[in-house]
């Protein structure tokens, strides 16, 4: 059974809610658009609990009578009224349950979208290869959800088949509190086509998944901008290697280095650029904060560098491991075809879990 200061949390929430719908039926409130939608916000993100706990509110009140009808002198009755007990006190604990988790403090970057960055790594034209597989995947798990994807910087390996590195935004609902724990090393162990004696090669890609900065997340300074242009190379359109369309940003306090050359327009690829560079200081600036709580949430992302190996894709066996948590699937193919919402799943509730256990013991 959950403490009492648990109860009063949850009482003062729904309070608050009653006191936002009465504010959203008021009719001097609607002229103010901005004043509603901030309301109306708020109403959204408390409904959740507010629900939870009147479903729990009717199986205590469903378990109150039911012990009521426990003391008939009529077996059958008082048999139907202990099984009635016993299932509302099951599903009361369940309720509580969700109510923990609901009342966890919300991460403010969680709703934001997301900028996904791809790189072979070690294993040569392997590594291009799964990180063009990886990137399918990632699109094919945006199109599940309806989220938008927009690629902002791409390379190609030497043969065409693979992907050096891939930057894109990806934008929608709940984007970056799904995707935020693929960032790190996967490793895909596999025979190569071009194996003749049929030994299974290892190679990797790294990949990291930023929030998207805005302007008011990062300022950045002029003055700390060194911006040069340059023509595109490699495969690209008409005029695209003929005129100085590339950007190259580099901000000099940290030393951070983006380039992008896939638009025609020097202009685009500069607003493009400036996009990702945004989202790679307010990363920087989250991994700092991180530090202070590295402890706590070491058994989730390990010690934070993404170095670390986060998980396997093993075709021989049809095989994808999570290493963080233990998870493993027999599903590859549908894994790399964007079915990933579960391997998401398990990584979210994990760390809710920690965060319910770090808060008992606080």
């Amino acid at each position: 059974m959950a403490k009492p200061n648990f109860f009063s949390k949850v009482v003062a929430i729904c309070e608050r809610f009653e006191h936002l719908e009465q504010a959203l039926a008021d009719p001097e409130s609607s002229t103010d658009r901005g004043k509603m939608v901030k309301l109306g916000k708020e109403r959204a993100e408390l409904e959740p609990l507010v629900i939870a706990y009147r479903e729990w509110l009717d199986c205590e009140r469903r378990c109150s009578d039911a012990r009521e009808l426990a003391r008939d002198p009529d077996p059958e009755m008082a048999q139907m009224a202990d099984e009635e007990i016993t299932g509302c006190e099951a599903r009361m604990g369940e309720i509580e349950e969700e109510m923990k988790i609901l009342l966890l403090p919300k991460d403010p970057l969680d709703e934001k979208n997301t900028i996904l960055e791809i790189r072979a790594g070690t294993g040569g034209e392997e590594a291009s290869l799964f990180a063009g597989e990886l990137f399918r995947m990632y699109t094919r798990y945006a199109e599940r959800n309806r989220w938008k994807l927009e690629i902002l910087s791409m390379s190609e390996s030497g043969s065409g088949n693979g992907l050096k590195e891939v930057v894109a935004l990806i934008t929608g609902n709940e984007v970056y509190s799904r995707l935020r724990y693929e960032s790190g090393v996967h490793r895909v162990q596999r025979v190569p086509a071009t194996e003749a004696a049929g030994r299974i090669h290892t190679s990797a890609a790294t990949v990291a998944v930023l929030p998207e900065a805005e302007d008011i997340d990062v300022k950045i300074e002029d003055k700390d901008l060194r911006i040069d242009v340059m023509r595109a190379g490699g495969p690209g359109g008409q005029s695209v290697n003929t005129t100085d369309s590339a950007v190259r940003i580099t901000h000099l306090p940290s030393q951070l280095v983006v380039i992008c050359q896939d638009e025609k327009s020097q202009l685009k690829n500069k607003a493009k650029a400036l996009k990702i560079l945004k989202s790679r200081l307010l990363e920087q600036e989250r991994e700092k904060q991180d530090a202070q709580i590295r402890d706590e949430r070491r058994t989730m992302v390990g010690s934070g560098d993404r170095s670390e190996k986060i998980r396997t894709y093993n075709y021989p066996q049809d095989r994808v491991t999570d290493h963080r948590i233990g998870l493993t699937r027999h599903n590859l193919q549908g894994i790399l075809d964007g079915e990933l919402e579960e391997i998401v799943s398990s990584l979210r509730a994990f760390r809710q879990a920690e965060l319910l256990e770090a808060g008992s013991d606080a």
